[in-house]
């Protein structure tokens, strides 16, 4: 058995996987980028190894990808992050599919074809409005943890509306409308509603959508609400926030460099 790994080194969180050559996910590890992305991406591996219960040594190849993979010096290969998003969702949903990843920096929409090839992209990088960002300014706003947004939207009563288009115009809005005494509970229901806006005039979904990234692991009750404005339902599948780690460690175990413009560099 050979065992593989992928290293998705994001703006906010580095994460690493270890898979064999089934494709099982033996371990992972989520940390936080911060300025030194490639100690980030070291300790990553280090903890998925010591999840996996693995040796460096075990590893055959370790690919990287996102917005800090040219820092993964002791990477073997790498790939684009929408390649790598999109191998890991056909992976576990066969079919043509609309995947849509919702990171803490940007939000990508890739389309695949019934043989998982990529079609189209459109890709959120202007504003933080439609990211991860977004939801930890309005926590900050509110003084919980990003993760508290969740159980608090659930339990919405009212329906307010924030800026979709713009976070400053957003946090002013949102301070306005605790100043008038409107609870936590809507609030949070509120930047749900607007980060689902913008998300959802980035492009039309038919069909099957595939969703993954940090907010959507994190969030559940905004894919619920994503999933009715959309109309369409969303498959989450297993470790949506390491997906993109995922896609790269495929791509490690099936030599994907040797092919194909996605390779941005190999190490020989």
């Amino acid at each position: 058995m050979n065992y593989w790994t992928g290293i998705d080194c994001g703006s906010w969180a580095t994460k690493a996987v270890i898979i064999d050559d089934d494709a099982q996910l033996l371990g992972s590890a989520v940390v936080r980028s911060g300025a030194d992305l490639s100690g980030a991406s070291a300790r990553a591996f280090a903890s998925a190894l010591t999840v996996a219960t693995r040796a460096r040594s075990e590893i055959s190849a370790v690919w990287a990808t996102g917005f800090g993979r040219g820092s993964v010096g002791f990477a073997d290969g790498s790939r684009t992050e929408l390649d790598c998003h999109g191998r890991g969702a056909a992976h576990y949903v066969s079919g043509a599919l609309v995947v849509l990843d919702i990171g803490g920096q940007d939000a990508k929409v890739i389309r695949l074809d019934d043989g998982g090839r990529r079609l189209a992209h459109r890709m959120n990088r202007k504003c933080a409005a439609g990211t991860g960002s977004f939801l930890d300014e309005i926590a900050l706003r509110l003084g919980v943890e990003p993760q508290a947004l969740d159980g608090l939207a659930r339990a919405a009563t009212e329906e307010l509306e924030l800026s979709s288009f713009c976070t400053v115009f957003a946090g002013t809005e949102l301070l306005t409308l605790i100043r008038a005494g409107k609870r936590p509970s809507d609030l949070a229901s509120a930047a749900y509603r607007s980060l689902i806006n913008r998300v959802a005039s980035m492009d039309v979904f038919p069909g099957r959508v595939v969703a993954t990234g940090g907010v959507i692991a994190y969030h559940p009750t905004l894919v619920r609400m994503l999933s009715e404005k959309l109309g369409s339902e969303i498959v989450v599948p297993p470790h949506p926030q390491e997906m993109g780690a995922f896609g790269a460690a495929l791509a490690a175990r099936d030599g994907a460099a040797a092919v194909g413009p996605e390779a941005t560099h190999v190490r020989t």
